[in-house]
């Protein structure tokens, strides 16, 4: 990526020129210590002097009102705010992301001033010389700021230093952020460099521009424009921006045109647009374009023939795909279409603020969608991707603290669709996105977890955990058995990634880490539990025990043994689990096996699980009203056991009896006021119990039987 710049040859203004605000894509207007405020129009090239300031006003910075988010309704800006001074120096303020806070520079130190009466102000000495200029996005909550010192960094919102840039010749006079918090920009003198948001640098061009005091991007976010020292205002395109999915590789050559690499026979295809480029995005063998107007999907096995539309409200801020389909956000909302470019649907809650989502807020499968709420962090709306309405009964995700970045899986059955997220702690989460009655589970998966990913091929997650890279070949086990977690893993050290490494892509078993000087990291991760994942989804148990066995890995038994529980498949499950040396397990499931009907042993498989009540939930469903009392039993959940003997007039003696074999065993006194009560007057007949035990035994034995002969009875028929 780097920076295409324009400067006339002559400057328009006679003095430094201070400050530039853009109030469409084509049209900027800027301000000089020569009193005079010039207005240029990029499509004829033409420059022409709105007004003449009076000689003791000096511009120091120009805001348009109001905003603009990129929608189409809203042409241009109205009016604007010239803040001036009559010489004396005023440094830098700006607002916070969602305006109830203030960010201002005082000498070496930056204050955040919250507007709320009696909130505490947030203050550091963020360099060694006058501060000079400091932005903040409302899309990645991170704050820009710039020195005498001759440096630039960045910080997250409370505070924290992420990036600390090495000293430049001069001081740095101007920093700015693009619209979508991707990208920033730098000026200094005869300096214009261009960064990601981590800090690294993309480019750096060197424009006889004198200092550049101050940056403004425009709108679409695509090109800045730079104030400049001697008179001139500089402008400059961002081009040679690079996508790439698996063999293709797509490079934005210039402001309207794209050149296609097919880097396993070096084919090149070149696709021209009608508009600008504004944002691209390759994946799931498809390139979505959207110019300023409109919306072009390439097939990655025809480039000449694209699908186009036009855009419903205007400039694209975020394209994020999935298999089936892909997702548009622009400052109007957000909108889903299916690749032959049928619009599907466009969810919507209150409050929705669509120009500050970003990839990291926003995630998209093939039956869902997640968004992250910027009013209450701690919340995820889910939509139906097909209806844009609620998933399930409307019930949002709700975590304890607030969560920075989510990520739903991609492959799979809706009913089995996971949510991963990371919070403001970086811990890992997982839960499911199902939202039906009960409270799904959310649990705990890592903890100092910085970025993560999905693969796009099955429901492997991998994510840079502190000093380690960590891959849970099967994130599913922690609801299935959490004992052989630690054993479904591959981990390996991270301390090569440098600091603060993002993950940039998981495709197939190939990740892509970009390291904190911006260099790229290509990691094969192994195959065999992509290929086991397929086996399992085909129901291919015999296949998924024979690649076990040919690969003789720890990780693949305990992966097979957790996918076999959690599809029931006790058979498979038994041999996995033998492999793994779980013993206790294997016995368990054996035993399993021997009960007498169907709903018995499907709850002692959620048992195994430790999923209680729904296996206590599927015995009363079937009339199992012991076996339920005695799952409580067994594992001591007296109060439980006692409440469904009384509530459905039946086993009374038996709970009874149990207890007190349990105290007689440690040696204690009953002290249980219902259990006093229950046992008032009541004799403990073991003989009586044990009979009444087989009995229920046997009344099951009977219903399993008479139910397997009648179902026999109905397929002859």
């Amino acid at each position: 990526m780097r920076l295409k710049i324009s400067l006339l040859k002559e400057p328009k203004h006679q003095e430094l020129v201070s400050c530039v605000g853009w109030t469409t894509a084509e049209e900027l207007y800027s301000c000089s210590d020569d009193h005079q405020i010039v207005k240029w129009n990029l499509l004829t090239s033409e420059t022409s002097q709105i007004v003449k300031l009076p000689d003791d006003i000096y511009p120091i910075d120009l805001h348009w009102f109001p905003k603009s988010l990129g929608i189409k309704k809203q042409t241009q800006a109205e009016s604007f705010v010239l803040t001036s001074s009559d010489g004396t120096p005023v440094y830098s303020v700006v607002w916070g992301p969602d305006s109830e806070k203030v960010l201002y520079t005082a000498g070496k130190q930056l204050i955040i001033k919250p507007l709320q009466p009696n909130a505490k102000v947030l203050q550091w000495k963020a360099h060694d010389g006058i501060i000079l200029k400091v932005d903040w996005n409302s899309v990645n909550d991170l704050i820009l700021s710039a020195g005498e010192d001759c440096k630039y960094k960045v910080w997250d919102s409370y505070g924290r230093p992420l990036y600390n840039s090495q000293p430049h010749e001069h001081p740095i006079t101007s920093v700015a952020w693009a619209p979508d918090g991707e990208l920033f920009a730098v000026g200094s003198f005869h300096t214009l460099r261009l960064c990601d948001k981590t800090g690294w640098s993309y480019a750096l061009e060197k424009p006889n521009t004198g200092s550049i005091f101050n940056i403004a991007w425009s709108i679409d976010g695509t090109q800045i424009a730079g104030a400049c020292g001697n008179g001139h205002v500089v402008f400059a395109h961002v081009v040679e921006q690079r996508w790439e999915w698996k063999n293709f590789q797509v490079t934005l050559t210039k402001r309207r045109t794209m050149q296609v690499r097919n880097v396993l026979n070096d084919a090149v295809d070149l696709l021209e647009f009608r508009d600008r480029v504004i944002k691209a995005s390759l994946n799931y063998a498809h390139l979505v374009v959207s110019t300023s107007l409109q919306c072009y999907v390439f097939s990655t096995k025809n480039w000449n023939t694209p699908l186009i539309f036009d855009l419903k409200e205007g400039t694209v801020s975020l394209i994020l795909q999935a298999e089936r389909h892909f997702l548009l956000v622009d400052g109007g909302g957000i909108y889903l279409y299916s690749y032959e470019g049928r619009f599907i649907s466009s969810p919507k809650f209150p409050g929705m603020r669509t120009d500050i989502l970003n990839a990291q807020t926003v995630s998209l499968s093939n039956d869902t969608i997640a968004i992250k709420d910027k009013a209450d962090e701690k919340i995820i709306f889910l939509f139906e991707a097909s209806t844009g309405k609620p998933l399930g009964d409307g019930k949002l995700l709700s975590h304890k603290n607030e969560i920075l970045e989510i990520a739903l899986d991609q492959k799979g059955l809706t009913n089995d669709r996971k949510i991963a997220f990371i919070d403001k702690n970086r811990d890992l989460y997982i839960t499911s996105v199902k939202r039906f009655g009960k409270e799904e589970q959310i649990i705990k998966l890592g903890t100092m977890v910085h970025t993560l990913a999905w693969s796009d091929t099955c429901n492997i997650l991998c994510g840079l955990q502190d000093t380690r890279f960590t891959v849970w070949y099967y994130p599913n086990t922690v609801y299935v058995d959490r004992d052989i977690l630690p054993k479904t893993l591959y981990e390996r050290d991270a301390s090569e990634f440098s600091k603060n490494p993002h993950i940039v892509s998981f495709v197939g078993n190939q990740v892509t880490i970009r390291r904190a000087d911006g260099s790229l990291i290509h990691i094969s991760i192994s195959p065999y539990p992509g290929i086991l994942h397929e086996y399992v989804s085909s129901s291919k148990w015999e296949d998924g025990v024979r690649l076990c066995r040919f690969v003789k890995e720890q990780t693949m038994w305990a992966c097979l043994a957790a996918m076999a529980v959690a599809n029931r498949d006790m058979t498979t499950a038994e041999i996995a689990y033998a492999a793994i040396g779980e013993i206790d397990k294997v016995q368990y499931i054996n035993s399993i096996k021997d009960l007498p009907s169907k709903e018995s042993k499907m709850a002692h498989i959620l048992m195994f699980s430790g999923n209680i009540q729904e296996a206590e939930m599927v015995l009363l469903q079937a009339g199992l009203v012991y076996q339920a009392i005695q799952i409580n039993i067994n594992l001591y959940n007296w109060e439980r056991a006692l409440e469904l003997a009384v509530k459905y007039k039946t086993h009374v003696d038996t709970v009874l009896a149990y207890r007190q074999k349990f105290l007689e065993t440690f040696g204690k006194q009953e002290t249980n006021k219902r259990y006093l009560q229950y046992a008032e007057g009541l004799q403990i007949d073991w003989e009586k119990i044990k009979a009444k035990i087989e009995m229920e035994l046997t009344k099951e034995r009977e219903q399993s039987s008479s139910s397997q002969s009648s179902k026999h009875i109905g397929l002859k028929h």
